[in-house]
């Protein structure tokens, strides 16, 4: 690390930050400081009879009023008001309602964009990402400077579109790595241990999983997500839609869920009872409360036109299972709503059971916080070294580099004695966040990292924004014709992709194409191209222009995000991120954002989505990125077989045959069998250096070619470890493999099967066969 950037990573935190070390604001709020004889102060008691306590003391007016995300007090009661919307997408942020980080705690640690963090593919990275959110948060309420301590994070749908401006927020497009993150990091920020059993009732911080389900639209050519009507098959709910969220729910325990704005075939999804009750509560078992995105409600009737009137509104979202209102809609109608008829008192308890249930569940009708499990974290605790490290590792291990033609990267820092860096998101430290951030520990741009790099950096905006519609390109290729190396930094911004924003093309903005271009020509040396944005871009124009040296995709990296730039760029990290989505051709943007369908339909020429079942060209394809190293895998046979099929009882006769097919339906096989048939696959990793390096091993499985298609994916991601190894250094890696899960394929009507005959493993470039034939 070069000296600048060691002291910009070690800087001291805001001088206010640390006032919050000797004083702290107003204390917390909470219920039952003072000696009660009430059920629901009582922490020996269950959370649901206590819950179903406090309930039972409320008004009816009082009941109604606690149905908005601005809950407010009931005094009689010393029930102190709470705020439900907070945010914690990437770190603790004041974007909500609940999160005040305008007191004696002004900031806290700002992790890379979620995409980026996803490139690492290391589920143990994700969640201590997770444990210092709820660590940092738990900071926050403790020095009082938080009304709530409900985080309405991660953002967990799959990335299906490459032009969907909150993209960006998401795992990337594969419902395996999204389940996975969703599990992980909400156990992290819950205060749960990375696998194992969930303690249910004692939670660190609450997470929420959103927006269920198939939202992936802002607003597209006047198509809106608050009149979006999806259109979405059971095929595609059971196995890239909903997935995910089964995942937050059953492997995370996640005590929250946020149902989204769009309607999913003609039902707004906060009026679904088959979704949130049916499926969530009953299939899933999820434990928690369910909350509408802000104005959900409102839009039903307003917009959707799917209620009649405000109180069919607010009976539709209640009676399907949602519980509490982002906004005032429900507060303003509910007792309008029982008057007429159309809910009844019992509907509202329910809710109200849940709400009460997850804030106690946090602690807060526990008494004084400060006495409690969480008590001790104290303002201290948020933006320390060690968490402002996990940020820095988080850049690292997300950044992915594209391009490395001649060993154009890394640079050494000996040979460069002048460095031009140019671009319009090169010199401002904003850019590095995304969006739903909160205020960073630290703020250092890529350009004054790389001036502790090199004495002589000359830097050129080039751009007047992202959007770059003033451009100076003669200057910048003045410049680039007078120095050593030339770095770009270019891409998008938040004006670019954001929520309420989606692109219409996949292009750089503007200029930028013509500004690169211009600049390598004219530069003495290939020159480095660091692409800053969320989405894709097609950049197949300098994939293939031999003057652009390398090229890397830093997404939106975060506070230490500059500095794990330049560390990449002069060879003090070896980049080994992998793209958590494909990269399309711009002439994907003639494929309707509005066609849900993941499947491709060779009959109408609809290419299909993700890596799994587009058919087209690619500039980048799903898990691509290179490395400083080479690395080789080759499947270890003696460590891996399926078990023999034929010793489990009653397999064979569960065949069933359609469309040329014999399969094996997995809720016919049951659980006690699926287990017995998993079995480890092995294996073999090499680094053949030259450098160390972090290295994401991806596990596909494909169908043989030529079979019957039956909507399979052309591959699907079974499985993913991120290791480190040393130069030279060869390690065994095992996987759990469970056919029930990994080799099954969705049926039209949803069910899920197994393909009697071959299946097929791949690592790297090994394949290894496995035939499924009881």
């Amino acid at each position: 690390m070069g000296r600048r950037a060691r002291a910009l990573l070690h800087a001291p935190a805001p001088l206010l930050l640390l006032l919050a070390l000797a004083a702290a604001a107003s204390g917390p709020p909470f219920s039952c400081g003072a000696p009660s004889s009430a059920a629901f102060c009582n922490p020996r008691l269950p959370i649901e009879q206590r819950a179903d306590d406090l309930v039972s003391r409320l008004t009816l007016e009082e009941k109604i009023s606690q149905l908005g995300d601005q809950s407010p007090a009931v005094d009689r009661l010393g029930v102190p008001a709470y705020k439900w919307w907070s945010e914690a997408l990437h770190g603790v942020s004041n974007a909500g309602r609940g999160i005040h980080l305008d007191g004696p705690l002004r900031a806290a640690t700002s992790f890379p964009q979620v995409i980026l963090t996803a490139a690492s593919f290391n589920p143990h990275l994700w969640y201590r990402i997770g444990q210092v959110i709820g660590t940092e948060a738990r900071a926050v309420y403790n020095n009082g400077q938080a009304e709530g301590l409900t985080f309405w994070a991660p953002n967990i749908n799959v990335f299906r579109d490459p032009r969907w401006g909150r993209g960006q927020e998401t795992p990337g497009e594969d419902p395996t790595v999204t389940g996975k993150y969703a599990a992980v990091f909400v156990r992290g920020v819950q205060g749960y241990a990375l696998a194992g059993a969930i303690n249910s009732t004692d939670l660190e911080a609450s997470a929420c999983c959103k927006h269920f389900t198939a939202y992936d639209l802002e607003n597209w050519k006047g198509v809106t997500r608050y009149a979006f009507d999806a259109k979405v098959t059971a095929q595609d709910l059971a196995d890239t839609y909903n997935p995910p969220f089964r995942s937050c729910v059953e492997d995370g325990g996640a005590s929250g869920i946020m149902c989204s704005y769009n309607r999913v075939n003609g039902v707004p999804t906060c009026a679904d009872y088959n979704l949130l009750s049916k499926t969530a509560r009953g299939d899933w078992r999820f434990y928690g409360y369910i909350t509408s995105d802000c104005d959900a409600v409102s839009i039903i009737h307003d917009v959707q036109g799917y209620a009649k009137t405000a109180e069919d509104a607010v009976a539709d979202v209640l009676k399907a299972g949602m519980d509490v209102n982002c906004g005032s809609y429900v507060q303003e109608h509910g007792l309008s709503a029982i008057q007429q008829g159309k809910i009844t008192e019992q509907d509202i308890n329910r809710a109200l059971h849940n709400l009460f249930a997850v804030r106690m569940r946090l602690g807060l009708f526990n008494g004084n916080p400060k006495y409690n499990r969480y008590g001790n974290i104290g303002p201290d605790q948020v933006c320390t070294q060690e968490h402002q490290n996990l940020a820095l590792e988080a850049a690292q291990h997300g950044v992915v580099l594209l391009k490395n033609d001649a060993n154009a990267l890394p640079l050494s820092k000996s040979q460069v004695s002048s460095i031009a860096v140019i671009g319009h998101n090169a010199n401002d430290a904003t850019r590095l966040l995304g969006n739903y951030f909160g205020p960073p520990c630290i703020s250092v741009t890529p350009l004054q990292v790389l001036q502790g790099y090199v004495k002589d950096t000359r830097f050129l905006a080039g751009c007047n924004s992202a959007a770059c519609n003033v451009s100076s390109i003669g200057e910048a290729a003045q410049l680039a014709s007078s120095v050593d190396y030339v770095v770009l930094f270019m891409g998008l911004d938040q004006d670019q992709e954001r929520e309420e924003v989606d692109r219409l093309e996949l292009s750089l903005p503007g200029m930028q194409e013509n500004l690169i271009n211009t600049v390598a020509n004219a530069a003495k040396k290939p020159v480095i191209l660091v692409l800053l944005c969320g989405g894709p871009v097609d950049v197949t124009f300098a994939k293939y222009n031999p003057k652009i040296g390398a090229i890397l995709w830093a997404g939106y990296p975060g506070e230490a995000g500059g500095i794990a730039i330049a560390q990449v760029l002069f060879g003090e990290h070896n980049p080994g991120g992998r793209l958590p989505v494909t990269w399309y051709p711009k002439e994907f943007t003639s494929v309707p954002m509005t066609d849900m369908r993941m499947r491709a339909d060779p009959s109408t020429g609809y290419p299909g989505r993700t890596y799994r079942f587009y058919r087209g060209n690619t500039v980048y394809k799903f898990g691509y990125g290179l490395s400083y190293s080479k690395y080789s895998h080759h499947f270890v046979a003696n460590g891996t077989k399926l078990p023999s099929l034929s010793s489990i009882d009653g397999l064979k006769a569960m065949a069933t045959a359609a469309a040329g097919t014999v399969s094996y339906d997995v809720e016919e096989i049951g659980t006690e069998t699926c287990d017995k048939l998993k079995f480890p696959a092995l294996v073999r990793v090499q680094n053949h250096g030259p450098m160390d390096g972090r290295h994401p091993v991806l596990l596909f499985l494909r169908w043989p070619n030529g079979a019957a298609d039956g909507g399979r994916p052309a591959s699907q991601l079974i499985g993913f470890q991120s290791l480190h190894l040393k130069s030279m250094q060869t390690v065994h890696v095992e996987f759990e493999v469970s056919p029930c899960k990994h080799f099954s394929r969705a049926t039209e009507d949803g069910k899920k099967v197994i393909d009697h005959g071959s299946h097929f493993m791949m690592v790297g470039d090994d394949e290894f066969e496995m035939s499924f034939t009881p």
